[in-house]
């Protein structure tokens, strides 16, 4: 819940003075187990989603994570999650909650209704080895109350089949492009240097040498001539997809 979210449920007379003031605070830590301090206002400072990040916790840590935070939020994402994620999270709040997206690995934990769109996006994957950082970024975004407009597989490998879509996108109104790209990672600055929308460039490990940990990509967005093009770490779909929907959230604000 975002701090107008409360603030409207508390005009609406949804929350009491009292309650609207406790889900203000903003140095309320809830200790979960021996492992977490969470910070239960983060999504209402920041407008983003609660993003727990899977790939180093055990199933049983991040279902026990889950299971708390789900408590007085309507949607929490879990990140780099496995099979063993879900199962333990459904057992933990009920298979009805969880939503396992594959392509992303990610889980999408809700109770309350889904947020209603209130802006838009584009995300370009140049390949089909650099999807998960692309549907990582169309999660989180979606999340936040954005749409997200995706294509796939439109690298210069072929250098047109990026055209059509990206015009589509213009087109559509999208407030800001995210561009995923291994191997030298180039469809990021040439994608800037057609627009006249903030681009998110996306480095991905994919290549080979040291192209295969994402380096030559990440250096070559870097080292972009077109201005307008900036750049999260390597495989940040997450940072990426977030970045993107605060700017479009502040566009259509």
């Amino acid at each position: 819940m975002t701090a107008r979210d409360v603030l409207e449920r508390y005009r609406d007379g949804e929350l009491t003075l009292e309650e609207a003031e406790r889900q203000l605070r903003l140095d309320y830590v809830l200790r979960i187990g021996e492992h977490t301090l969470f910070d239960t206002r983060r999504s209402c400072r920041k407008d983003i989603p609660e993003i727990i990040y899977g790939q180093s916790k055990s199933p049983e840590e991040v279902a026990e994570i889950v299971s708390e935070v789900i408590r007085d939020k309507d949607l929490v994402l879990v990140s780099r999650a496995d099979q063993g994620h879900y199962e333990a999270v459904c057992r933990a709040v009920g298979e009805a909650m969880v939503s396992y997206i594959v392509p992303a690995a990610m889980l999408r934990v809700e109770r309350g209704p889904v947020t209603p769109s209130r802006g838009k996006i584009g995300i370009l994957a140049a390949g089909t080895s650099d999807l998960r950082a692309a549907e990582e970024a169309r999660t989180v975004a979606e999340a936040m109350g954005v749409e997200a407009m995706v294509a796939r597989d439109v690298g210069i490998a072929a250098f047109h089949r990026f055209l059509d879509p990206l015009v589509a996108m213009l087109e559509a109104g999208v407030d800001a492009l995210v561009v995923v790209a291994g191997m030298e990672g180039a469809l990021a600055s040439v994608v800037s240097s057609l627009v006249d929308v903030p681009v998110i460039g996306v480095p991905t490990s994919v290549g080979y040498g040291a192209g295969g940990e994402g380096k030559a990509a990440l250096v070559s967005m870097l080292q972009s001539c077109s201005p307008g093009l900036t750049v999260v770490n390597i495989d940040n779909g997450i940072g990426a997809g977030a970045t993107a929907a605060l700017i479009s959230l502040r566009c259509r604000r």
